[in-house]
């Protein structure tokens, strides 16, 4: 309760409530741009940050990090390309709900979810940190590896009719993992003496190429097309029915976001996969899943934004980030003579209520700023493509080219533009070939390690309580599509058979 005292006492002060507007505007934008995001914001905040009060400056690295999460949704849904990677599974449902001229309705969906999923994962957090900081505790390398294995599972029943295809779609995407140099051995893996490849290429560069690049390319194949605008019901939000329809899918996904997000290195981008593959494969409408399901923008939205007070625990408490973007902010807390870890909560209350308190503040902001502003965002649909593709591939283009100034980055992005158009001409959905990239290096990595860990033994990673059950979870994430199918032509052929009796 005292907890909770000072977070209100934070929340009462005018110059933070300043702090908090600003701070979640200016996170909202910088999330919306491709190829940003709260890791490059913080690191630019940085040497801002670390000249202000402690509370103060961490805080704000807080709430930005909470704005950005968001605002990669609003690009995701518009233009099918993901402000950010944690947002990628937003585009399976809110592009196409878009597109049918309800981009209002998906904004707000969006909108309404990513709140209600930060802030409950926010007050999780203030109550039960300790106690979740202790279940990191338990994953070691082998229920790392278990983890990603089960995330690689979704595969068998996410984007696309076809399950071999998204397969190989996700082999693909593991295997760009593996280029660059090995860690480990020092190894040049798939280098071709480039030295831009060294350090392999980063998931910004084939996310902005595969999704805005392949469908740039993909509308301007349809030139001769006549493109009607659907004006009526753009800017229409949704009704009190979508929310009463989707209250148990942002719950589930909340409490999927915050567990994740406590693993450390974990985060939104696996748990927005995670929270969706669950949602569809608990759907009693499955056949509206890519199709425009509002259930599919609800599932990421809370879940990648409740991740993010998750990513908070392991930080603050172990001293061990969650992500990019923790690692910057524990950066930037021992720059400024603070020590993260148990003692934290007993010697450092307020700085913990200001950081609770500013992430709290930024959810409820972002909930007044999108809602405000849905029925403004939505109509950047009524642009004709000749004008808004233009804008969208300079700005990826900006966004590809700003992580490391090369350009370099910028002909990786035009690769996987050209790449990703005929691979979904083929019917090669561009999602899969991301999920492998993400869960590439920590498949890869958690192996690794448990082989050295187990002398060699990777049976040994059955013997570990958790890794068996996320495996065993694993098969039944791929085996069930396939037994269901079994089960339904069964089904119909001894309805057939009956029918065929009874004439």
């Amino acid at each position: 309760m005292d907890s909770l005292v000072l977070v209100a006492q934070f929340l009462t002060d005018p110059s933070n409530l300043m702090i908090i507007a600003v701070g979640t505007l200016v996170g909202l934008i910088v999330g919306a741009l491709p190829g940003l995001g709260s890791v490059v914001l913080i690191a630019l905040m940085l040497p801002f940050v670390v000249r202000m009060d402690p509370t103060t400056g961490i805080a704000l690295c807080a709430i930005v990090y909470c704005a950005t999460t968001y605002g990669g949704s609003l690009t995701a849904i518009l233009i099918n390309t993901p402000g950010t990677p944690a947002a990628a599974m937003t585009t399976f449902d809110g592009f196409p709900l878009a597109q049918k001229g309800q981009a209002g309705r998906a904004l707000g969906i969006a909108t309404f979810s990513s709140a209600i999923g930060g802030i409950l994962g926010i007050l999780v957090m203030i109550v039960a940190t300790p106690l979740l900081a202790k279940l990191a505790y338990q994953f070691g390398p082998a229920e790392f590896f278990a983890l990603a294995v089960f995330g690689m599972s979704m595969l068998a029943s996410i984007s696309g009719a076809s399950m071999i295809k998204n397969f190989i779609g996700g082999a693909f995407g593991l295997l760009l993992a593996t280029i660059g140099t090995d860690l480990t051995t020092g190894v040049e893996r798939f280098t071709f003496g480039q030295p831009d490849l060294y350090e392999g290429i980063a998931v910004v560069q084939i996310m902005i190429g595969i999704f805005a690049g392949g469908e740039l390319l993909r509308q301007a194949t349809q030139t001769k097309v006549k493109r009607e605008l659907i004006a009526e019901g753009v800017t229409r939000l949704p009704s009190w029915q979508d929310f009463r329809r989707i209250w148990k899918t942002v719950l589930r996904s909340t409490g999927i976001g915050t567990v994740i997000g406590i693993l450390p290195a974990e985060g939104g981008k696996v748990a927005a996969m995670i929270a969706y593959n669950e949602e569809y494969r608990w759907s009693k409408n499955k056949d509206e899943f890519g199709k425009g399901a509002i259930e599919g923008i609800a599932a990421p939205e809370a879940a990648n934004n409740a991740a993010t007070g998750g990513t908070m625990v392991p930080t603050l408490a172990l001293g061990i980030p969650g992500g990019g973007s923790t690692a910057i902010i524990l950066t930037a807390m021992l720059i400024l003579g603070l020590r993260p870890g148990p003692q934290l909560f007993v010697e450092q209350p307020d700085l913990l209520a200001g950081i609770f308190g500013a992430m709290l503040g930024a959810n409820v902001c972002f909930l007044i700023y999108g809602l405000l502003g849905a029925k403004l965002f939505s109509r950047i649909t009524l642009i004709p493509t000749t004008i808004l593709w233009p804008c969208v591939i300079a700005l990826a283009c900006l966004g590809a080219y700003s992580l490391q100034q090369s350009m370099f980055d910028i002909g990786v992005m035009i690769f996987f533009a050209v790449l990703g158009f005929f691979l979904n001409r083929h019917g090669y959905a561009p999602a899969p070939i991301i999920m492998g990239l993400i869960l590439g290096e920590l498949i890869e990595t958690s192996l690794k390690q448990s082989y050295l860990i187990y002398d060699g033994n990777l049976l040994a990673i059955l013997g570990q309580p958790i890794a068996l059950a996320f495996l065993l979870l694993s098969l039944l994430g791929i085996c069930g599509p396939l037994i269901a199918k079994a089960l339904g032509a069964f089904r119909d052929k001894q309805a057939s058979l009956l029918t065929g009796n009874d004439e």
